[in-house]
């Protein structure tokens, strides 16, 4: 690899680069400006042999991070400390002038070493570009696991939550619905975990079945514990959101009736509640009109203060 390094130049490289592989090594002139780099930079679509002008180092960075990128360029170049690795995303595509597919954005992370003259004048930098994509990867995937619940795969109370501090902020009005399958405590004391996991994954994906024949959008489905649901219903009147809970109750249990004579009876019920004040306000009300429901027998929707059986 020919990038046109002096002795000293690479001296510096060989302590950037101590054992790592992969990484994309460039060299920059005092303005920031591409000068030579290594041939692997083609993985990011860049080829300096075809180009007439050198390109400046935020050319390789997506749009909205170029002018982080060039101020922590232009301040090290200046002889202001910026030791250790930024993080940006580059879009690795021939075409990043006009391309916008996910799949050509690679996270990378850049330490950069300035090269002074005799005085002291820094006349350019060697860099180092290393992927990070793998652990951005990773990052997004914790992040998912961390809002979302691992036996039913739907968003978790937190994430739930969150939504409706989101909404509450946006003025409120929508309705959460509240559901838990009936008699889930006797269910699990008789026929164990498992099957207590295996009708509350069903009521999950039933729940979210009914949930997608609303012709309202912004509809969420989350598992709030170990045997609630929450739904939100926006773009709703609290008549239609009943009317919708009250199909589900009564579509659930129809579709659940046991085949035999030993196999368990299930049914649901849920509450209804207005989103307003806080969000433990409104979880509060929902959760009241479930017990409300529940305690009625079951089989029921519920609004605290105003009970009718599906």
């Amino acid at each position: 690899m020919k990038i046109g390094l002096s002795e000293v130049e690479g001296r510096v490289l060989r302590g950037l680069l101590e054992e790592t592989s992969g990484d994309i090594v460039v060299r920059l002139d005092r303005h920031g400006f591409i000068i030579h780099a290594s041939a692997n930079i083609a993985e990011l679509g860049l080829d300096l042999s075809a180009t007439l002008l050198h390109p400046h180092i935020t050319d390789l960075a997506k749009r909205d991070h170029a002018a982080f990128l060039g101020a922590h360029v232009a301040a090290a170049l200046a002889g202001q400390s910026r030791d250790g690795w930024v993080e940006f995303p580059v879009i690795a595509c021939p075409e990043r002038d006009t391309c916008h597919e996910p799949d050509c954005e690679r996270w990378y992370a850049l330490s950069l070493k300035p090269m002074c003259d005799a005085v002291g004048v820094a006349d350019g930098a060697l860099c180092l570009m290393r992927s990070v994509q793998h652990l951005r990867s990773l990052e997004g995937e914790l992040h998912t696991r961390a809002i979302t619940d691992p036996l039913t795969g739907l968003a978790n109370r937190q994430a739930f939550c969150a939504s409706l501090r989101r909404h509450l902020a946006g003025g409120g009005g929508q309705v959460v619905a509240v559901f838990a399958v009936d008699g889930m405590r006797a269910l699990l004391l008789r026929y164990g975990q498992r099957t207590a996991d295996e009708v509350l994954w069903g009521f999950a994906k039933f729940l979210e079945t009914m949930a997608q024949t609303l012709t309202t959008p912004g509809h969420e489905v989350a598992q709030l514990d170990g045997e609630r649901f929450g739904v939100l219903l926006p773009e709703m009147t609290m008549r239609a959101a009943r009317e919708w809970a009250e199909d589900v109750v009564t579509t659930f249990a129809g579709l659940a009736a046991p085949a035999s004579a030993k196999a368990p009876q299930l049914t649901a019920s849920a509450g209804l509640a207005r989103v307003e004040c806080t969000v433990d306000w409104t979880l509060r009300e929902a959760e009241l009109g479930l017990v409300l429901a529940r305690a009625g027998g079951g089989k029921q929707v519920a609004v605290a203060g105003h009970r009718r059986a599906a």
